[in-house]
């Protein structure tokens, strides 16, 4: 009386071997997100630039790059200095090449005397390629941040 096969077939082998998909996928989301936040961390420093739809500089051999934030903060290089030192900078600058191009971001709110006094600075440090950094109206607009929720939203009603 036999209820059973005795002889058993094996089943399917272990796979041996990993499976890359997930990988694949993760790594390819990384790096959209890399290529889309990159741009975004291009300057520490938050501005509200001007906008303008005038066509870009070409590229200069050496240029400095000097930021005001709305508060009237100087920055060169990203690192913060005062007038003084912005102008001794400067004086560096032009000494190890006269044509060194001052790249000038300022935000929006900025009084235009504070702007003058950086241009002055440069002026006397022999620096007289001035160039100002502005936003593309087009790109600018599909960068906006939306308003913070605790910004009044308005109804039309």
């Amino acid at each position: 009386m036999s209820f059973g096969r005795l002889d058993r077939s094996s089943g399917a082998p272990p796979m041996s071997d990993i499976n890359m998909t997930p990988l694949i996928d993760v790594m390819l989301v990384l790096v959209v997100i890399f290529i889309i936040t990159a741009p975004l961390l291009a300057s520490s420093i938050k501005l509200d630039l001007p906008k303008t739809d005038a066509a870009k500089a070409s590229e200069v051999p050496k240029a400095v790059l000097v930021v005001v934030d709305a508060a009237g903060q100087t920055f060169l290089n990203d690192h913060p200095v005062s007038l003084g030192e912005l102008a001794r900078q400067f004086a560096t600058a032009q000494q190890s090449n006269p044509d060194t191009e001052v790249q000038l971001r300022a935000d929006t709110a900025v009084p235009y005397g504070r702007i003058v006094e950086v241009m002055g600075a440069a002026q006397k440090a022999g620096l007289n390629r001035i160039g100002f950094i502005a936003d593309n109206p087009t790109t600018a607009a599909a960068t906006a941040v939306p308003p913070s929720p605790a910004e009044p939203a308005t109804r039309k009603p």
